[in-house]
């Protein structure tokens, strides 16, 4: 006699997966709310939305707070829960597409050069930021290229950027294999070359972008040179954030430029 076959069950992890996003969602259309209230909501016991609960606050997409009403009455304080930013991240969201219709905006009122001047704006705020950890790198281990690229490539990690860097035959890379703007810089090239125009300040010297996420890549790759020869400028003391080239000098019958230089024909558009 053949046994009964049991019917397949569902994924615990999958079921369990959904009823989280479920509280986020209910969060997010109803506000703060206490496990009691969830249970409600969910057809589940407090007891079960409490383990959804825990697992959640875990992870950091939502927390518990006491509510404001909570000295009044008697018994246990209510306590409710409340999606953090990173809980509201996880919902789909439009700012490639405002961020896209703001810049095509100011292209059609001020050209090219408005979007430049409006990614080089973006830009100045994580310059300054990032020039401090190179700042420490240069007082410690003298401000090679190389050097300036491991901090800075921390620094942007911090940011989102999820960067490395490395030392190769003839100098070094920094590889950032995240860009949040990578949409928006696929329309607009000028935000990748603002970008790569302050990796080149704060490393100290000319940079080349052989790659980049916004252009169809991988992972956006940025050549760094090997040590200076003798004769050329060497790092500046303290990279200053939003430093630019130094005023031109009267004419000499040898001037070169010393500043350092992006090579912006062979940045991918």
């Amino acid at each position: 006699m053949e046994s009964a076959v049991a019917p397949p069950r569902s994924s615990a992890p999958a079921d369990d997966g959904r009823t989280r996003d479920r509280v986020s969602a209910l969060l997010l259309e109803h506000g703060p709310q206490t496990a009691t209230e969830l249970a409600a909501r969910l057809g589940i016991s407090p007891a079960a939305v409490r383990r959804h609960l825990d697992s959640l606050v875990a992870a950091g997409r939502i927390e518990e707070r006491v509510a404001r009403d909570a000295h009044r009455g008697r018994g246990r304080p209510a306590r409710r829960f409340h999606l953090t930013d990173a809980g509201r991240s996880a919902f789909p969201h439009a700012y490639d597409d405002l961020a896209l219709t703001a810049l095509r905006y100011v292209a059609a009122a001020g050209g090219p050069d408005a979007v430049r001047a409006v990614a080089e704006q973006q830009l100045a705020g994580l310059e300054a930021r990032a020039s401090s950890a190179v700042q420490s790198a240069v007082d410690a281990a003298g401000g090679a290229p190389v050097d300036r690229a491991q901090a800075l490539a921390a620094a942007l990690t911090a940011e989102g950027y999820a960067a490395t860097a490395s030392a190769i035959s003839g100098g070094g890379q920094l590889c950032q294999h995240h860009c949040p703007v990578a949409h928006v810089a696929a329309e607009f090239p000028q935000l990748c070359e603002a970008e790569t125009a302050v990796i080149g300040r704060l490393v100290g010297s000319h940079v080349q972008r052989l790659a980049t996420i916004a252009h169809g890549d991988g992972i956006c790759t940025t050549h760094l040179p090997g040590p200076l020869r003798p004769g050329n400028r060497t790092a500046p003391a303290r990279p200053v954030p939003g430093e630019r080239a130094a005023p031109h000098s009267a004419p000499t019958s040898q001037s070169s430029s010393t500043a350092p230089e992006i090579d912006r024909e062979r940045t991918p558009a």
